[in-house]
C-alpha cells in the first residue's frame, strides 16, 4: 500500500488534484464533509453542481474545485446503511471504484477521499475502511493514475481504524 497514505485532518485544505465529496444525490450540499466542501469552494460550486442534475448512490461526477486548494472535487453518493442487504458494499466500492477511475481517465496524480457513508449515512466504520483501502490498493495494482491517494481522515475512531488495517496489510 505503498500508494496509499492517510491525512489526519481536513480535506478542504488539501492541494491535490482532486479530492472527493461525500454528497447527497442533489450534489447541492448538506451537512458534514459536503457542506464543508461546498461552503470552502465558493458559490460557483453549487452553481456547477445544478447542471450535473443530481447523482445516483455508486456513481461519481466531477466538478471544478474553484476556491479549494483542489483542482478538481469529484461528487459520489455513497450508500445508506440498512443492515447491509441492500447493496450496500457493492455501492460503497462503486463509490471508490467510479471516483478512481475519474482520477485515471483525467491522469490526475493525487485523490483525497473522505470516509463515505460513516457520517449521517450510518455505514460501519471498520467496513467501510476495509472497502476503501481494498478497492484502491486494487485500483492501483493495475492503473498509472493517480500515484497517491489518500484518505483524509478527521477523527480519531476513523484514524485508529484506518491505521490498523494498514498495518495489516504491510
Amino acid at each position: 500500500m505503498e500508494k496509499i497514505e492517510l491525512y489526519n485532518g481536513d480535506i478542504t485544505k488539501l492541494k491535490v488534484d482532486a479530492i472527493v465529496n461525500a454528497a447527497n444525490t442533489s450534489l447541492l450540499g448538506g451537512g458534514g464533509v459536503d457542506g464543508a466542501i461546498h461552503r470552502a469552494a465558493g458559490p460557483e460550486l453549487l452553481i456547477e453542481c445544478r447542471r450535473l442534475n443530481g447523482c445516483l448512490s455508486g456513481q461519481a461526477k466531477m466538478t471544478n474545485g474553484y476556491l479549494l486548494p483542489a483542482s478538481h472535487v469529484i461528487h459520489t453518493v455513497g450508500p445508506i446503511w440498512r443492515g447491509g442487504h441492500q447493496h450496500e458494499p457493492e455501492l460503497l466500492t462503486s463509490c471508490y471504484l467510479e471516483c478512481l477511475k475519474i482520477a485515471d481517465k483525467n491522469q490526475f496524480k493525487s485523490i483525497a477521499f473522505p470516509n463515505i457513508s460513516t457520517g449521517v449515512y450510518g455505514y460501519p466504520k471498520k467496513e467501510a475502511a476495509q472497502i476503501a483501502l481494498t478497492t484502491a490498493n486494487s485500483f492501483l495494482t493495475k492503473h498509472t493514475y493517480p500515484h497517491i491517494v489518500l484518505f483524509a481522515i478527521f477523527d480519531e475512531e476513523n484514524l485508529n481504524i484506518y491505521q490498523k488495517l494498514m498495518s495489516l496489510n504491510d
